[in-house]
């Protein structure tokens, strides 16, 4: 059973930084493609950015940076310039092929709370 725990969420001022922390407690875990998706309330959850195993990136928003360490069984996402509708809860995801469909992620975080204020 795969395990992800997300950390670093917070409160921050618009224009500020946060990074979230994500550790998996899963075996090979270099073999793994990580997601970050966010939910805010009212509405649907949505991606944030995919890395692939060997690092490659998919990140529509160039405010947020996705980096993995396969050594540590990390993901880890820089947000910058951060906006109060970026306020979510934000869940790494853990699968087994690059997808930005959420439904191929197969162990997800329990979620840490980003909050924008204007």
């Amino acid at each position: 059973q795969v395990q992800l725990v997300e950390s670093g969420g917070g409160l921050v001022q618009a224009g500020g930084s946060l990074r979230l922390s994500c550790t998996a407690s899963a075996r090979a875990f270099s073999n793994y493609a990580m997601g970050w998706f966010r939910q805010a309330p009212g509405k649907e959850r949505e991606l944030v950015a995919v890395i692939s195993p060997t690092g490659g990136t998919y990140e529509p928003d160039s405010r947020f940076t996705v980096s993995r360490d396969n050594a540590k069984n990390m993901v880890y996402l820089q947000m910058n310039s951060l906006k109060p509708e970026d306020t979510a809860v934000y869940y790494c995801a853990l699968g087994p092929v690059v997808s930005r469909d959420e439904r191929q992620y197969t162990s997800w975080g329990q979620g840490t709370q980003v909050t924008v204020s204007s």
